[in-house]
C-alpha cells in the first residue's frame, strides 16, 4: 500500500452518494484492512450522505447544497466528523494530510477543479469522473506529469488498459480496442430510434448505473467520451483508439502492441472490480466478487459500431481530432442535452441535434486555458439550452 501492509489507504471519495461512490463504499466496507474512508462528499442526497457518515466516520464530510449543510451538521455534530458547504469546500477538502487517494466519482465537468486541486496536493487519483480528461485533458496530464501523481483510471474500459499495459513500459501502443456493449438500442437504425422512450434508454442490458451515464450509453456518447478520454490518460492519437461492439461486455478492453500482439482484460461486467483496483494499486486485493466462467459464455461477439444511427460516436472522434476547447463544448452541450431528455424536453434523437448545435454556435480555441475552457462549458450549456427543434 502507500507505506507499509499495515498502513490503511485514506480514501477521498468526491461523490459518494452516486454509482460510482457508493459502489467504492461497498468495496470499502469489504476491504477495512487496507482501505479507510477519509473524506465524503455529496452534492444535495443529504440523507444517503449522513448514513455513510455514520457508518465510515470519515474525518471530514462536505454538502455541496449550502441549503442542506445545517441539516448534515446537526446529524452528524455527534460523531465529531467535521462538516463543510460548497464548491470551494469541496476544492479545499482534497487537499487535506490524511488523504492517500482521491477517488473523483463527481458526474461530468464537476469534477475538473476538484481534480485539478488534488493533483497540485500531489495526491494520487483514481478517476470515475471521465469528463475531467474530455474538457481539459491537455492540462490535467500536463499538471499529473509536473506533480508526479499518478492517475488511476476506474472506467471499466480504460482500467483494463491501464491493467494490460503493466509490464509492457518499454513496449509501444500501435492501437487500443475500446469495447462498447452497444447499449439498449443495439442493432437499431436512426429510423428506429425516432420513437424510443426514456423508459427504454434507461434500460441498459449489462452495467447499472446512474441516469446520465445509462442515457449516454445508450447514445454511446459515453463511449465517445471514453475515447477522449483515452487519448489523452495513454498519450495516443485519435487514429489508435479504435471501438468494437461487443454485447457481452466480458472483454473490457485490449491493447494491440507493435508486434501485433493483444492483450485484453476479461471479467463479469461489475464496476466494483476496477474500483477495487484503482483503489489497491498495485496490490490486486483478494476479495469474495463473482468469478467468470467460460462455460457460462462459449460465444463472445464483436461488430462494427453504426456511426450513422449512433451519430453521437462519430462526433466525439470528429472533436477529438479537432481539439482545443471543442471537446469542453461537447461535453457541456451533452450534459444539458441529458438532463433536457430526462426532463422530456427533447427526443432521445435529439441528443446529437443540441450537441451539434452548440458545436456550430460556440467559437473555437486552439489552445485555451482553463479560464476559456471554463467560458466555453458555460456558453456551450447556454446554446444547448436554447436548441429548439
Amino acid at each position: 500500500m502507500t507505506q507499509d501492509d499495515q498502513h490503511t489507504r485514506g480514501i477521498a471519495i468526491l461523490g459518494s452518494t452516486g454509482s460510482i461512490g457508493t459502489q467504492a463504499l461497498e468495496v470499502i466496507r469489504e476491504q477495512r484492512e487496507h482501505l479507510h474512508v477519509e473524506v465524503l462528499t455529496a452534492h444535495q442526497n443529504a440523507a444517503l450522505l449522513i448514513q455513510q457518515s455514520k457508518e465510515f466516520q470519515p474525518n471530514t464530510v462536505v454538502i455541496g447544497d449550502l441549503a442542506k449543510l445545517k441539516e448534515v451538521k446537526d446529524a452528524l455534530f455527534d460523531d465529531g466528523i467535521k462538516v463543510y458547504g460548497g464548491a470551494e469546500a469541496l476544492e479545499q477538502v482534497v487537499e487535506m494530510e490524511g488523504i492517500d487517494m482521491v477517488l473523483t466519482a463527481l458526474v461530468g465537468a464537476a469534477g475538473l477543479r476538484p481534480t485539478l486541486r488534488a493533483i497540485r496536493a500531489g495526491k494520487p487519483i483514481a478517476l470515475a469522473n471521465k469528463e475531467t480528461l474530455v474538457v481539459a485533458g491537455a492540462l490535467v496530464m500536463a499538471e499529473a506529469r509536473a506533480a508526479g501523481v499518478d492517475i488511476h483510471p476506474v472506467d471499466s474500459e480504460h482500467s483494463a488498459i491501464y491493467q494490460c499495459l503493466a509490464g509492457e513500459l518499454l513496449n509501444p501502443i500501435e492501437k487500443i480496442i475500446l469495447t462498447a456493449s452497444g447499449g439498449p438500442f443495439r442493432g437499431k437504425s436512426r429510423a428506429e430510434l425516432l420513437n424510443v422512450t426514456k423508459a427504454q434508454a434507461l434500460q441498459h442490458p449489462n452495467w447499472s448505473m446512474g441516469a446520465k451515464i445509462t442515457i449516454d450509453s445508450a447514445s454511446m456518447m459515453n463511449k465517445g467520451l471514453e475515447v477522449i478520454e483515452a487519448k489523452w490518460l495513454f498519450d495516443l492519437k485519435m487514429e489508435q483508439v479504435e471501438v468494437v461492439v461487443h454485447p457481452q461486455s466480458i472483454i473490457h478492453s485490449c491493447v494491440q502492441f507493435q508486434d501485433g500482439s493483444i492483450k485484453a482484460q476479461m471479467g463479469l461486467p461489475d464496476m466494483k472490480l476496477p474500483i477495487l483496483y484503482a483503489l489497491g494499486y498495485p496490490r490486486r486485493l483478494a476479495n469474495d466478487l463473482e468469478r467468470f466462467d467460460f462455460l457460462n459464455y462459449p460465444h463472445l461477439t464483436f461488430e462494427k459500431p453504426d456511426m450513422d444511427a449512433f451519430r453521437n460516436l462519430a462526433l466525439a472522434f470528429e472533436v477529438g481530432h479537432k481539439g482545443g476547447n471543442a471537446p469542453a463544448i461537447l461535453n457541456a452541450a451533452n450534459e444539458v442535452a441529458v438532463a433536457r431528455f430526462l426532463a422530456d424536453e427533447i427526443t432521445f434523437i435529439q441528443l446529437t441535434n443540441v450537441v451539434e448545435h452548440a458545436l456550430q454556435n460556440v467559437d473555437w480555441v486552439s489552445n485555451p486555458n482553463l479560464d476559456s475552457l471554463v467560458q466555453s462549458d458555460e456558453e456551450a450549456r447556454i446554446k444547448a439550452g436554447e436548441f429548439r427543434s
